[in-house]
Order: C-alpha cells, then structure tokens, then sequence
C-alpha cells in the first residue's frame, strides 16, 4: 500500500512533469512560509492525493485546513466556487493566496468521509450546492472539458466509447433545462461529516452548467482505482436515487460520459486505463437510447 505522501508525488509528478517535480522540493519550506503569512499552526497531514493538505488552527482556536497545490491557476475556480457556496452546503474560505496556490479552509468536524450507507445524504448535497451563477461569476463552463475527448488519439479506451461520449457530452450541455453552479467533483471523499446529520463538500473543481454532471462521479466511487464488483452492483440503485430529481435517462448519460471521461483523464495522465469508471461507462452503455 502506498502511503499518502508516495500518492500525493505520483499523482503531481504525473499531472505537472517538472514544474511539479520543483513544487514539491520546494513544498517543506512553502508550508512554514504559508504557516506565517496566515498565522496558523500546522498539525499533521491528511490523506493526500493531488494537493498538501494538513489540519491548521489560528491564533484564536479557528479550526481550519492548509491547502497547498502547484500555482498554476488550477485552483482559482475552487476559490470562487467556495466564496459562491458561502459555507451553504460547503465549507467556507477562509483566506487565500492564489498566487502561491495556497488556502486556508474551514475544517470539517468530525470530517469523516460520507460512506456508501448515507449516500441519499451525499445526493442532497448537491442539490444545496446548485444555484444560479452570480452576475460577477467567472467560472469556466462544463464545454471547455471537450478537450478530454478531442485530445485522445488512441489507447486502451475503445473508439466507440469515446466518439460516442462525446457526442452525448454535447447533446447534454445543448440540452440543460437549467444551468448552476456545480462543485465538479463531488464524490464520497468530498463530502465530509460536521455533526450530527450534516454534511459539507470540500474541494470544488467549480464549473457552471447542467446539474446532471455532479451525478456522474457519485457512480464510480468511492476509491475508483479499486474494481470491487460490488460497488458496481450498487450503480442501478445510485442511479435511482439521482433519478429522483431529473429524468432517469438524463442521470445514464451523464453516468456514461463521466466514465468514459474520467478514464481518459486517468490515461492521459498515467496511459494506463485502471479505474472503475470504465467499467460503469461499458455498464451504461447497454442503457443508452
């Protein structure tokens, strides 16, 4: 089993090559100097995959989260989803320096990971988090996420897949009934426990447009590199609980397309085709009208 900090170094290494390499032998010292500038003290470090994050607490007992990432504006639609949701159904940001790729975020609390057994609670908040983009909003919309599919020339992924997602990817944006705010990544490991009977998203990929899309990750996770058969076999229930508020057809395609799309992501990155989201894209397939 690898330990966070090997994760946290393949996953950089894959997504940013050298510039990613420098990041994290210059993480040691950026860590004391965020430490500084936001006047926290550090504790330890979470389970990490992408990003250093660790528990933080300011001077006047705030409890709150350090979250560090390559400074290349990745980060800066996070930033703005998390002032959008303004702690409703998210925690708040608390202070940012983007330039540094640097947060500070309230901390959840208990903060464990919402679990296959209260996903009904993981669906709800969603729906809190989607509301109409401000005037001033500058998030990306979900069409600039075609490059996954425009960019794959061959590989493991089968043609068929991918032409066909592609052409659902626009079909469905084309078609939204309605356009919001969407946290762009909202799974099992971003939804986090703050006391009894409630929930919060942390880590907003932030993106504006059809509500739908925020299902599709719900149905390869959680740990999507494990293809357990078992939690595929809870993809026809997953799929009824997101059809309770849009059409069910609506919930398969987008299902389908952020299969396909998150596994070429994964090859993109590592060129290997090794998560279960395939394997929920080849299940919906057979439901596609």
């Amino acid at each position: 089993m690898t330990t966070p900090v090997e994760t946290l170094t393949r996953n950089v290494v894959e997504n940013w090559g050298e510039q990613g390499e420098r990041w994290l032998r210059e993480l040691p010292g950026l860590i004391e100097e965020m430490a500084a500038e936001f006047e926290v003290h550090v504790g330890e470090p979470y389970r990490m995959t992408f990003h250093w994050v660790a528990a933080a607490t300011r001077k006047d007992g705030t409890k709150a989260v350090l979250k560090l990432g390559v400074p290349d504006g990745h980060l800066d639609a996070e930033a703005e989803a998390l002032r959008i949701f303004d702690g409703q159904g998210a925690v708040r940001l608390l202070a940012a320096d983007a330039a540094k790729g640097a947060f500070l975020i309230e901390r959840a609390d208990p903060g464990v990971p919402i679990t296959v057994a209260d996903e009904d609670a993981l669906v709800e908040v969603g729906r809190r988090l989607h509301r109409v983009p401000p005037p001033d909003c500058s998030l990306p919309h979900l069409r600039e996420l075609r490059g996954g599919f425009e960019r794959y020339v061959d590989g493991p992924i089968p043609r068929r897949l991918v032409d066909r997602a592609a052409e659902l990817f626009d079909d469905l944006c084309d078609s939204a009934p309605w356009e919001t705010v969407l946290h762009g990544d909202l799974h099992h490991g971003n939804v986090l426990s703050a006391g009894p009977g409630q929930w919060v998203a942390i880590d907003p990929h932030g993106w504006v447009g059809d509500p739908g899309y925020d299902g599709g990750a719900m149905l390869y996770n959680p740990d999507p590199e494990r293809r357990d058969p078992d939690l595929l076999e809870l993809v026809p229930r997953r799929i009824e609980a997101l059809a309770r508020h849009q059409p069910v057809e609506r919930v398969v395609a987008w299902g389908f397309v952020m299969g396909v799309l998150s596994e070429l992501w994964t090859v993109e990155a590592s060129g290997q085709a090794r998560t279960r989201a395939l394997d929920v894209a080849r299940l919906l397939e057979k439901r596609l009208d």
